[in-house]
C-alpha cells in the first residue's frame, strides 16, 4: 500500500494532520510508552501496548503528514500575507511577522501568485485567474528595497 501527500491532503485538516504527526513521532521517540501510566484508561493501555517503533506504512504516513502539513501551512502563509496587505501592512510589517526579510518575503510571494495562477492556467484545483493573480501582484506593489 502506498500513502502520499495527494492521499491525505483531501481527507485531513491542518490540525488532523498536525495531531497525527505529533503522535507518530512521539511514539517512535518513545514517549507514548513511556508516559502512559499503568492505570490508564484503555485508550493510553492500547497505545503502550503496540510498541515504540514505526512500521513501513507509519513511517511513510509521518512523511506524506509532514509534506501535507507543509503545503497547507505554506498557503496559508501566503493568504497572510495578502490579507495583512490587504488591511494596510507594509512588507517590512509582513517580514517581521515572518522574523525574515521583506524583499525575500515580497519574492516569495510573488513566486506563489506565479504557481497559483499557473495551477488554475493548468485546470487544477483552486489557483488564481488572471485577474485574481494581477490584484495580488498590485496589492504586493513594487518590491521592497
Amino acid at each position: 500500500m502506498t500513502i502520499s501527500p495527494r492521499d491525505l491532503e483531501d481527507e485531513v485538516t491542518l490540525q488532523v494532520a498536525a495531531n497525527r504527526i505529533d503522535f507518530l513521532s512521539r511514539r517512535d521517540a518513545g514517549v507514548v510508552e513511556a508516559t502512559a501510566p499503568d492505570d490508564a484508561d484503555d485508550f493510553l493501555a492500547d497505545l503502550r501496548n503496540t510498541g515504540t517503533s514505526l512500521d513501513r506504512h507509519e513511517a511513510l504516513e509521518l512523511l506524506a503528514l509532514g509534506e501535507v502539513v507543509y503545503r497547507k501551512a505554506h498557503d496559508s502563509r501566503h493568504l497572510g500575507m495578502h490579507a495583512a496587505l490587504r488591511e494596510g501592512a507594509s512588507w517590512a510589517d509582513i517580514a517581521t511577522a515572518l522574523d525574515g526579510d521583506a524583499g525575500l518575503a515580497w519574492d516569495a510571494h510573488q513566486r506563489w501568485i506565479r504557481d497559483q495562477f499557473e495551477l488554475h492556467r493548468r485546470g487544477g484545483p483552486g489557483g488564481l485567474d488572471s485577474g485574481a493573480a494581477d490584484t495580488a501582484r498590485q496589492l504586493a506593489g513594487p518590491r521592497p528595497a
